[in-house]
């Protein structure tokens, strides 16, 4: 048997190594480094892909938000309402930015945002939600876009974890996630479903005048050289991780059927255990499973990491410290908050090795240790 990774992206690369290691010799042949022409190509594909007008490519999928917050002039004091379950770059550029971070529960069968308690955290100072497709699987959007509308505020989708996901509307309509709200993020890290071979990142959005402003925030603030209209940054997705994203987004789609026949295996070996509850797929929403993430009950959840770590099975916690509990954001008196569904996740979960170059020798493998420790 194959060693088993939690993220394969070595075994995943050797399928496409030939047509890869030419892109990257054709750009440093062309040594067009910065904003070559594969930079175009990946940009105009992945528009296509998730049909959105305008696609801003970037250093990492944190700058992706942090630019999104400031395209949409918020101001100091505002409040931008988000998880407390997620990964702290959503939560982080809030605070950095001076905003105030809104922490609010998720549901405990998705794992994302809940739309009662979004509702109940609507202030005057409220400007922006950050809705997080979490684990591949797509927040509630149609109940957070009608609490938008109802409060005149920006949603910015965190799509970080769930590229490739289908949102379905209840006429059938759909949408990828991260093309709902005025503006969509996304991270390339190399273990995400579409990832780099380093860092990247994108932002999305079918408005004209938002996309010529994060365009121009992206570089310095400039739209013409050394004629800088606002304040920027400096934030760009280079052409070599722009050639190799390009040759793996055609591969997207057989990506995500590879995670979930992967996951489907491991439901087959789970459901139905009274002390695992597995990854719940809601009707609106096409799993895409960049994590598979159970839930366990009555179970010693940090033995069972370790278990699976001595037999060469690597798993991880995400997360489990939650945003409203991390000493970052002791300034803004949000630890005593009750979230009682986060802190019930944070202590129950756990996520096994999830990829696309998984077999069935070792999601066996997998599923015998988990059952074997829970069993004992």
């Amino acid at each position: 048997m194959r060693p088993i990774q939690m993220v394969d992206t070595k075994t995943q690369y050797q399928k496409i190594k030939p047509v890869v290691d030419s892109a990257v010799l054709q750009v440093m042949e062309s040594s067009a480094f910065i904003n070559g022409k594969a930079v175009q190509d990946f940009t105009t594909n992945l528009s296509t892909y998730l049909d959105v007008k305008h696609t801003i490519p970037c250093a990492n999928g944190t700058d992706a938000l942090q630019i999104a917050m400031m395209a949409l002039g918020l101001q100091p004091g505002d409040e931008v309402i988000t998880p407390s379950f997620t990964y702290i770059a959503t939560t982080e550029v809030i605070a950095l930015l001076r905003l105030t971070p809104v922490f609010v529960e998720v549901d405990p069968q998705t794992f994302c945002m809940d739309p009662v308690a979004l509702e109940k955290a609507m202030t005057l100072k409220t400007k922006a939600i950050v809705p997080v497709h979490l684990y591949g699987h797509a927040a509630p959007m149609e109940e957070i876009m009608a609490t938008a509308k109802k409060h005149n505020l920006f949603v910015i989708e965190d799509n970080a974890q769930s590229i490739g996901c289908d949102y379905i509307f209840p006429d059938g309509t759909k949408r990828k996630t991260g093309t709902i709200g005025q503006i969509g993020t996304t991270s390339f890290y190399p273990s995400k479903n579409l990832g780099a071979f380093g860092d990247g990142g994108a932002i999305f959005t079918d408005d004209d005048e938002l996309a010529h402003k994060m365009k121009m925030i992206v570089n310095h603030g400039q739209s013409k050289k050394y004629y800088h209209d606002v304040v920027g940054c400096n934030s760009r997705l280079d052409t070599i991780q722009a050639a190799i994203l390009d040759i793996k987004l055609k591969h997207l789609d057989e990506y995500i059927v590879a995670r979930r026949k992967a996951a489907d295996f491991y439901d087959k070996a789970f459901t139905g255990h009274p002390k695992i509850i597995t990854p719940y797929r809601a009707s609106y929403s096409h799993h895409v499973f960049h994590q598979y993430t159970l839930v366990l009950e009555g179970i010693d959840r940090d033995g069972m990491n370790q278990f699976l770590t001595d037999n060469k099975i690597p798993s991880m916690i995400y997360y489990p410290v939650p945003g409203h509990r991390q000493k970052m954001f002791d300034q803004f008196n949000v630890a005593s908050q009750k979230m009682p569904v986060t802190d019930w996740l944070t202590e129950r979960v756990i996520s096994l090795p999830m990829h696309t170059e998984l077999d069935e020798e070792q999601l066996n493998f997998i599923t015998t240790k988990v059952l074997e420790f829970i069993n004992k």
